[in-house]
């Protein structure tokens, strides 16, 4: 349960602080001393919308936190998402103490804290759901609407329900995949067989002339290499020469020796083993002169054999220029090089295949849709039959309600109509709910929208909490003016009604009716100051004669009436009566 709630700098509300206990708590106070600021601080520790029209003249923010208190062992999953968060939260005796806070700028901006932490706003809205349910007239007005309705009922019916629905989602969200697949992939078919017939004839062509890789580099230089294999021939025969020689001799004055570097190079080098003979210190050049010797030779065997592969037959550079043409056809169309060619022939060849098999993927895909149509349409009437099923017991119980909340002769029910057109199902199924209200004997049954005034839409409403307060509840509920357009027998009745929820549950009503006050264990009032302004002072938890005169005050405007005040104890002593029957 909740508490205690601080607000600061939220709408009329400078700084105060409501503790709230068990069992049933009632917030009075006059028009405008911020009674309805409860429910917006609470709407807002639930991750509600962050409103900056709502920051109180001269404050430059908003701040509500709130101290909750929770059985350890009843609330599992709301403390494990909040460790999750990084929430500091302490526990003792299997109690564990929660502080939620939100806090709202000026200009609209919020920010959200759990256990000390910055936490998302969405995670106030995850676990507000398992801590504390708000009843405002916002709500009233939700209740009007098939989807809130719809919500209700799920709640109602419980796992008998929320499992099949979420069978049903499962399979409706694959259903509609599928039928997007089909289609698309029937739509595109015929483009698709357009594309993979052109591209049929770019394989085809390609396959024709079978590249190789890297082909187009290697008869570029075979063509470089053809086009100028005299040159060639003869700048490889002289540097050939320049290494081996001639057969001309070379008369040098002294001795004639061959005008080649090889034979200078053997002679450098007999002449310096000599040398190394008389002075060893010469033998590492010696070395180097037999080490470039060995090079040159190699160099001359390598230009040797370079010239017996020149060839200079024209008809294999007709070829080659021919196929470097072929080659540069196909390059100009599908890459610009040999290898892009190729990559280009593996991906439409895997395009042609895929298009080929596409009447066999569609053949599958159309199995796979009619199966999980059959899925989809036997879990939504299951789902609706269930619907059914528990509209027929939500109604009976609602309707025991209303009838105790001075309204004897109405008749609730649940419509669940079914679509029988799959393409119109939705994500919660093919039904349609509607809550239809009966208010009175002969008068026909009519949408709670259209046929409910606003007091007998707050019963309603009531009727429904009390009810789902039964198989779905929740530690606290909160309502704001669930007694509006009511008053007298109906007003006692609905506090009977929140007394015996809170029997179960904490419940806070912010009210102004006396005989919905009157069955509170606590009271607490708040007023404006003398400067308009509510603060700590201002929130005071009433008993005994204080509590006599804050009910006679909302009887009847007086303060000091003695027959207010003998009808505010006998209100008092029939609450009293009431929770000591339980």
């Amino acid at each position: 349960m909740i508490e205690s709630l601080r607000i600061r700098g939220l709408g009329v509300i400078d700084d105060a602080v409501i503790t709230f206990g068990p069992g049933l708590t009632a917030i009075t106070g006059e028009t405008g001393a911020g009674k309805t600021m409860v429910l917006t601080g609470l709407n807002l520790l639930a991750g509600g919308k962050a409103d900056a029209q709502t920051v109180r003249h001269g404050s430059d923010r908003a701040e509500v936190d709130g101290q909750w208190s929770l059985a350890e062992a009843k609330s599992t999953t709301v403390l494990i998402r909040l460790r999750d968060a990084g929430a500091q939260i302490d526990v003792e005796q299997g109690v564990a103490q929660v502080l939620l806070a939100r806090a709202v700028a000026g200009e609209g901006r919020s920010r959200a804290f759990a256990g000390g932490r910055t936490v998302p706003v969405t995670l106030l809205q995850e676990v507000a759901g398992e801590l504390v349910a708000v009843h405002g007239q916002s709500e009233q007005l939700r209740l009007r609407q098939s989807g809130k309705q719809r919500e209700l009922l799920d709640r109602f019916a419980g796992s008998a329900v929320t499992k099949l629905l979420d069978e049903y989602q499962v399979s409706f969200a694959k259903w509609r995949q599928l039928r997007v697949e089909v289609q698309d992939l029937t739509r595109q078919r015929q483009s698709r067989e357009r594309e993979a017939a052109m591209l049929a004839i770019g394989i085809a062509e390609i396959e024709a002339v079978a590249p190789l890789p890297g082909e187009d580099l290697d008869l570029d230089h075979q063509s470089a290499r053809l086009a100028h294999s005299g040159t060639l021939l003869e700048d490889v025969f002289t540097a050939h020469s320049a290494l081996v020689g001639t057969d001309e001799v070379v008369n040098s004055g002294a001795d004639d020796i061959d005008a080649n570097v090889l034979s200078v190079l053997a002679g450098a080098t007999k002449a310096l083993d000599r040398a190394v003979e008389v002075d060893p210190q010469l033998a590492p050049v010696r070395d180097r002169f037999r080490e470039i010797s060995s090079i040159a030779a190699d160099a001359a065997v390598t230009l040797s054999s370079y010239a017996t592969e020149i060839d200079a037959d024209p008809a294999r550079q007709s070829w080659v220029e021919e196929r470097r043409s072929v080659l540069n056809t196909l390059k100009r169309r599908y890459g610009a090089n040999v290898d892009e060619v190729l990559m280009w022939l593996e991906q439409a060849k895997g395009t042609v295949a895929e298009v080929s098999g596409d009447e066999d993927r569609l053949v599958a895909l159309g199995e796979q849709e009619a199966n999980e149509r059959s899925a989809v349409t036997k879990l939504a009437g299951d789902l609706s039959a269930a619907r059914r099923k528990a509209g027929k017991r939500f109604s009976s119980a609602v309707t025991n309600e209303l009838q105790a909340l001075a309204m004897p002769d109405s008749l609730m029910e649940v419509s669940v109509e079914t679509i029988a057109d799959l393409e119109e199902f939705g994500i919660y199924g093919a039904d349609e709910i509607e809550f239809l209200l009966q208010p009175h004997v002969g008068a026909s049954p009519l949408p709670i929208g259209k046929g409910a005034s606003g007091g007998e839409l707050s019963r309603v409403m009531l009727a429904i909490e009390v009810v789902l307060a039964g198989v779905d509840p929740v530690p606290t509920f909160v309502f704001d003016e669930v007694d509006a357009g009511i008053g007298g027998r109906a007003a006692v009745e609905v506090g009977r009604r929140l007394a015996r929820l809170a029997r179960t549950a904490q419940v806070i009503v912010v009210t102004h009716l006396p005989q919905v006050a009157a069955f509170a264990d606590q009271h607490v009032v708040i007023a404006k100051s003398a400067d308009g302004l509510v603060t700590a002072s201002s929130v005071t938890s009433v008993m005994g004669e204080d509590r006599i005169s804050e009910l006679v005050r909302m009887l009847s405007g007086l303060t000091n009436s003695q027959t207010g005040a003998a009808h505010a104890e006998e209100l008092l002593a029939l609450a009293t009566t009431e929770r000591a029957a339980k």
